[in-house]
């Protein structure tokens, strides 16, 4: 039998509608073809992974406005060849000080309404330059260029952004320094349609000014400049003046006093791998408990996506859900027992509440301050769902170098800031006005973020980077995807494209954080046999149509083969996600 990750030697092969990407100097994966070869640009002018996965992020913040803002989040995971360490940079703002859950009660009747009441302090510039500063080895000049030309000259409206532009179109109205930007005469811009971002190449070349001036003290306080320029500068004093007129909350201070975090991953093992997400500040957790759930299980003796291996994965991600619901916060602020929900004794608990049938709703949580597996969950209630926004990052280079993003921040969930030609971050939009829930609202805190990059280890040594957009979808795709490859031996172009199923039975991260009990969303290729004996177990089925396909995740990863120096680098095909190496 050929060795799972073997490429060119497998029968999956010819079953992708894309082939692996194969490289031995570096390949970039990414949301947006144009990212990522901007990212091999910087790879093949010496630069290491970090440089490129920051090059190729800032790309995707002007590539997909629809999708990320410069002004938005990018949490950052990345391993140091140097070091052979992995870190994570938060890359997610927090709560101004004026904000509280009394201020949402008294002045908006205990609604959080879109636009600048939303913004929390803009991060992604931030972790970029941290990510540079304390990683990488070029200038933040030589990064942004591919951006900055992307910005001031255009590039071409593609389907994905004109297709998202239609189908949230009451979004991008709503704000009239978005709409001019994006729409012409109240419609989408065409297909084929230069778009170019005046503003916003403004406020790339206002931090590139910074930095050159300060050159002389060397590269990392021409970094220190250029972040500067954004948190104290000009480019801060039109983010707060435009807030203020707007009756936002954001004031100087809060942008002058932010800092990202740079702290340690949290880690699982799984049958001889061992997986890193973030911290509970966002939900990359949910994908480290669902694991541990399903070790225990022989998935490869199960027909691969045949009923009872997704209904098991779907159970499993489910009580994962709850204990998120239950616990996730920012651990700066609240109490988080990681520790005690990452034990596999825990999960074994949990994994005994598998049924046949499905749970009709979000399961209990687990009480494991008590140490008991289960507790009472709250009442469900049916709604709606808010579409995902955000795009994904991967770089890994020769040396070894390993780089995981998955920035974010939609245009149409805010106004772009005049003059500086992005939105300022919506992500308070993922916090509660609950008190005592663990995500609840807090000056000074993070909200609980969906974006969420990963890795995976083998033997030691980086095996998988791996990431997608998706909001609540995200730690599903990914499982599905890493189960295809480690458990099924499937190739890794083809375990993306796969199909998957996603469950929405618990809230939905976004304000109103609305609630679809036992709902299941599966994708069109899956047999109308597996979606009757879903059903059959009580699971809500809705068969997406192939545009709800595209929209709902977009896995972007690269694998280190076993040969040495061999990468492989692959892209989901439902975007227009592509990876780039040689």
């Amino acid at each position: 039998m050929a060795r799972w990750d073997d490429p060119l030697h497998t029968d999956e092969y010819s079953a992708a509608n894309r082939p692996p990407v194969l490289g031995t100097r570096g390949i970039v994966s990414s949301g947006h073809y144009a990212a990522s070869f901007a990212g091999a640009l910087i790879l093949q002018q010496g630069g290491n992974a970090i440089d490129a996965g920051v090059a190729a992020g800032l790309c995707i913040n002007v590539l997909q406005p629809d999708m990320t803002s410069l002004g938005g989040v990018a949490p950052i995971m990345l391993y140091s060849a140097d070091t052979q360490a992995v870190v994570t940079i938060d890359g997610l703002g927090v709560w101004p000080r004026a904000a509280s859950i009394d201020f949402f009660n008294t002045q908006c009747g205990g609604d959080m309404p879109p636009g600048v009441l939303r913004s929390v302090v803009p991060a992604a510039v931030a972790a970029w330059i941290a990510a540079l500063d304390q990683y990488g080895t070029m200038s933040f000049a030589r990064v942004a260029a591919p951006a900055l030309e992307l910005a001031e000259h255009g590039f071409p409206v593609y389907r994905f952004l004109h297709r998202n532009l239609i189908h949230d179109l009451a979004g991008y109205r709503r704000f009239p320094t978005t709409s001019q930007l994006l729409l012409r005469n109240g419609a989408p811009l065409p297909v084929g349609t230069l778009l170019v971002q005046s503003d916003l190449a403004a406020t790339l070349r206002r931090m590139i000014r910074a930095e050159e001036q300060a050159q002389s003290g060397g590269r990392r306080a021409g970094l220190a400049a250029a972040r500067a320029e954004f948190y104290e500068g000009e480019t801060a004093e039109r983010i707060t003046r435009f807030m203020e007129s707007e009756g936002g909350l954001l004031r100087a201070p809060d942008l002058r006093n932010y800092r990202v975090r740079i702290e340690q991953p949290l880690r699982t093992t799984y049958k001889g791998y061992e997986v890193l997400s973030c911290g509970p500040w966002c939900q990359g957790p949910v994908l480290l408990q669902a694991l541990n759930l399903l070790e225990g299980d022989d998935l490869a003796s199960l027909d691969h996506n045949g009923a009872d291996y997704l209904h098991l994965v779907v159970e499993s991600l489910k009580l994962a859900f709850a204990d998120r619901e239950a616990y996730y916060g920012d651990p700066a602020v609240v109490d988080v027992p990681m520790d005690a929900l990452l034990s596999k004794a825990y999960a074994r608990e949990r994994r005994s509440l598998i049924r046949e049938q499905a749970f009709p709703e979000m399961p209990p949580h687990g009480d494991v301050r008590a140490r008991r597996a289960t507790v009472a969950s709250g009442e469900a209630r049916a709604s709606s769902f808010k579409e995902p926004d955000t795009s994904y990052v991967s770089a890994v280079d020769r040396w070894g170098n390993v780089f995981s993003a998955t920035p974010s921040d939609s245009a149409s969930t805010g106004p772009l800031v005049p003059g500086v030609g992005c939105i300022v971050s919506s992500r308070g939009s993922q916090s509660w006005l609950t008190r005592g829930h663990p995500s609840a609202l807090a000056p000074g805190k993070r909200p609980r973020l969906t974006p969420s990059p990963a890795m995976a280890f083998r033997d030691g040594r980086p095996f998988l980077v791996f990431g997608t957009p998706g909001g609540d979808i995200q730690p599903q795709a990914m499982l599905q995807v890493l189960l295809n490859v480690v458990d099924f031996g499937i190739e890794l172009q083809t375990a993306i494209e796969k199909d998957r199923v996603h469950s929405y039975s618990f809230p939905n991260s976004f304000w109103p954080h609305t609630y679809r009990p036992g709902a299941l969303d599966i994708e069109p290729g899956l047999s109308e046999q597996v979606a009757a004996d879903l059903s059959s177990r009580g699971h809500q089925v809705r068969r997406l149509t192939p545009w709800d396909r595209h929209r709902s995740s977009g896995v972007c990863a690269i694998q280190i083969g076993s040969e040495p120096g061999l990468l492989i680098g692959a892209a989901d095909n439902r975007r227009e996600s592509y990876a780039v190496g040689w």
